[in-house]
């Protein structure tokens, strides 16, 4: 179980997304961590539920962008307004999770940061808790510590840590990041037992991140400096529009982890997955006795592997196998399950076609 203790961790959810591949069902105005994806709340919602016990919404900040505050505020109606973090631009996660670090670092400088993504799963939320737990206690010794997803195949959509020596726990010091395989190194790194997925979560003390960003990323820390010393004043919307684009669009990966000399992983096997693609839905939802999900009233008759989501009407799908049908209820998308990342092919002859309303 999850300690009870919520004074001093701070968890920063990143919904600053707007990705494309679950079109026609995300759109800008809706990215996919507002949809019902992996349950029947909006991933948003699962991700500020799963860390229950650990720290609670007052606590916990959310970083997105103008457009998408508002819907933020209606998904999590229990998150005081202030600890939405609005980003004047998409600037990439180092210079958004500096953003919300400083916020943190005003109201506890050794504040212990938790940097998860909004659009994730876990299906084993005590399994999660507790690799946090571990996390957090690592963090507290002044390491920059990521979860590492232990993998279960040969993935090559995922970025990968190679883990060195142990730490303390199960927590081990990062040998390196690597970056998205080919099928026969993804093959080797599973193999090896050596390498863990990168999931893009982060915990940290404030003061320890503030620190690297001064080390690391020395402009993107100056202009950081004076946002800090404008929060709480009349000036921070002014002076956050004005230093915020000055700060390098770069990961936090990049900047950061990749640099550092004290980066921790500590494993986790929580049921994570990044919910990646219409695909990804036979991971996460229930399957009938074919292996179909059908979301909706659907009728699925001699099919078998199809993923099925309708809205407003049922959708009927006879003899198919390993298909995708997505009804949003002004446009219709089909495709094989194994074709599932080309949906932003589809966005994008949108957008040359200037079709903005189905953007």
């Amino acid at each position: 179980m999850a300690s009870e203790k919520t004074t001093g961790i701070f968890p920063v959810i990143m919904a600053g997304g707007s990705g494309t591949r679950f079109w026609p069902l995300s759109r800008t105005s809706r990215p996919k961590q507002f949809l019902s994806l992996a349950t029947n709340r909006p991933l948003i919602v699962e991700t500020l539920a799963r860390l229950k016990g650990l720290a609670g919404p007052k606590q916990s900040f959310v970083v997105c962008g103008a457009v998408h505050a508002p819907m933020v505020k209606k998904a999590l109606p229990s998150l005081p307004k202030q600890n939405v973090i609005v980003e004047p631009q998409a600037r990439n996660t180092a210079p958004a999770i500096a953003l919300a670090t400083a916020h943190v670092a005003k109201h506890d400088p050794e504040g212990i940061v938790i940097v998860i993504p909004s659009d994730q799963h876990v299906a084993d939320v005590a399994a999660f808790q507790a690799s946090l737990t571990e996390a957090i206690e690592v963090a507290r010794s002044g390491q920059i510590v990521t979860l590492g997803i232990a993998p279960t195949r040969p993935e090559t959509g995922y970025g990968y840590i190679q883990v060195g020596e142990v730490l303390s726990g199960t927590a081990r010091r990062v040998s390196r990041f690597a970056e998205k395989p080919d099928r026969a190194t993804a093959e080797q790194y599973l193999v090896s037992g050596e390498y863990l997925w990168n999931a893009g979560l982060f915990v940290f003390r404030a003061d320890v991140m503030l620190e690297a960003f001064k080390h690391h990323m020395p402009e993107l820390s100056q202009a950081l400096d004076a946002i800090r010393g404008s929060l709480g004043t009349k000036k921070e919307a002014a002076t956050v529009k004005r230093e915020f684009p000055k700060m390098p669009a770069t990961s936090i990966d990049y900047g950061i982890a990749e640099k550092a000399a004290n980066i921790a992983v500590v494993p986790s096997r929580c049921g994570w997955s990044d919910v990646g693609s219409f695909n990804a839905l036979s991971e996460v939802r229930a399957l009938d006795e074919a292996g179909n999900v059908s979301l909706g009233s659907n009728f699925l008759i001699d099919s078998a592997g199809c993923v099925v989501v309708g809205k407003d009407k049922p959708i009927a799908v006879v003899g198919m196998k390993d298909v995708v049908v997505v009804d949003a209820g002004d446009a219709i998308l089909v495709l094989p399950k194994d074709k599932s990342q080309d949906v932003r092919k589809v966005v994008e002859a949108l957008k040359a076609k200037k079709l903005t309303k189905l953007l």
